[in-house]
């Protein structure tokens, strides 16, 4: 029975389960922390999990990079 309803509220609620959880751990970290060693890290992440996904798609991160670098910058 209870497996039942927490199936259900998985079901039903996970967006507002995993967004509630997610703005507790930005909380977490912002007390912990402060601010902006909080907002570093998240940017860390962010930029960690965007290079992982370019990999991950199997992306020429040199080929990304001279299009985001400017000409001359890469040998």
């Amino acid at each position: 029975m209870l497996s039942e309803i927490l199936n259900d509220i998985w079901y039903n609620y996970r967006g507002r389960l995993f967004c509630t959880l997610f703005g507790l751990f930005i909380g977490v970290m912002v007390l912990w922390l402060g601010f902006f060693a909080a907002m570093f890290l998240f940017a860390c992440i962010a930029l960690g999990f965007f290079i992982g996904h370019k990999l991950d798609k199997k992306e020429d991160l040199m080929e990304w990079l001279d299009r985001l670098l400017p000409q001359g910058y890469h040998r």
